[in-house]
């Protein structure tokens, strides 16, 4: 009888070792990360750059090391001049002066105009870009951006570019797939199962791209409805909290959505953007990268950006560039 309650006893505590972990968040849950992950004045109440401090002169170096064939990908996507589902703000060209009408008779010039925000064009969200209670990242008043731009936080405190280690995130690779269907939730487990997949360790002063097949999917069914995408579940914020992560980029948005947290439209954006003081680049095309990645079966790379010095902007369109 001692024995069979032994086993059984045993047997509960295994069962109860292997159930999987919560997959569920709520509002006052991402309310209390807000606190909790927060990295307000770590780098002093002036602080402009958040996370991306962690970007030393010894990660530079130690980036530029990776540097081993000279062969670099885009991880820009081409820009979209067709609206669709999720090009809602199609990018524009005019040309000023052409072939028929060439300026002083020799140049042919553009204008460019695009509302770079949202699921369409690949930029960047500095730190200005979200506020939750009246408050950005470091404490700074959403009233510090005004009609001419954001006085506190702008893109310009990057005006000297990203230059450090990349790290490949490749969900559906982890799981044998071409890409990931919409609303498909990205837990911290993944990103742990990956990293043991890859055999790669992230750490401070990385910058992490979450790969979901959104531009492969988009290609081989067209656009859809971005209400629903694949991304991070609220959850990954500890987790990359606890990495010091420098930025996250992704294919799309990096929150899932829907994001799975009832009163909260995106956990992740609030989470890195305002308590982290994560900057994050949005809508990268990782399809060649992907592949580039999976033929060399090496997943850490140089990334270097450049946002445009726009003053008082919120963040800026840009071409990020993997380096192996």
């Amino acid at each position: 009888m001692r024995k069979i309650a032994f086993l059984t006893l045993c047997g509960a505590a295994l069962c109860l070792a292997a159930d999987p972990p919560s997959h569920h968040a709520t509002k006052a849950q991402v309310d209390a990360w807000m606190t909790s992950l927060s990295n307000w004045n770590r780098w002093g109440k002036t602080d402009q750059m958040g996370t991306v401090n962690l970007i030393t002169p010894a990660k530079r170096k130690q980036a530029a090391a990776l540097v081993t064939e000279g062969v670099s990908i885009s991880l820009a996507h081409n820009t979209d001049s067709k609206q669709a589902a999720d090009n809602s703000s199609p990018f524009r060209l005019k040309m000023v002066a052409d072939a028929a009408h060439p300026a002083a008779g020799q140049f042919v010039v553009d204008d460019y105009e695009v509302t770079y925000h949202g699921l369409a064009h690949t930029h960047m969200d500095a730190l200005c870009h979200m506020a939750w209670n009246g408050k950005l990242y470091n404490g700074n008043p959403i009233n510090s951006v005004t009609a001419d731009g954001a006085t506190q936080l702008a893109v310009t405190a990057y005006k000297n570019g990203i230059f450090t280690r990349g790290i490949l995130v490749d969900i559906p690779r982890l799981r044998g797939l071409p890409y990931l269907e919409p609303g498909t939730a990205i837990y911290p487990e993944d990103l742990e199962a990956w990293e043991k997949k890859a055999g790669v360790k992230i750490g401070a002063g990385d910058v992490v791209f979450i790969r979901t097949g959104r531009w492969a999917r988009r290609t081989a069914k067209g656009a859809w409805d971005p209400a629903s995408i694949a991304g991070l579940y609220a959850t990954c914020a500890k987790w990359l909290k606890d990495r010091d992560v420098a930025m996250v980029g992704s294919d799309a948005a990096t929150d899932v959505m829907p994001s799975g947290v009832d009163g909260v439209l995106q956990p992740m954006h609030q989470l890195l953007l305002i308590a982290m003081g994560t900057p994050i680049f949005d809508n990268c095309d990782l399809e060649t990268l992907g592949d580039e990645a999976a033929k060399r079966n090496r997943w850490t790379f140089l990334i270097t950006a450049s946002p445009m010095a726009v003053t008082n902007g919120t963040g800026s369109p840009l071409n990020p560039i993997a380096v192996f």
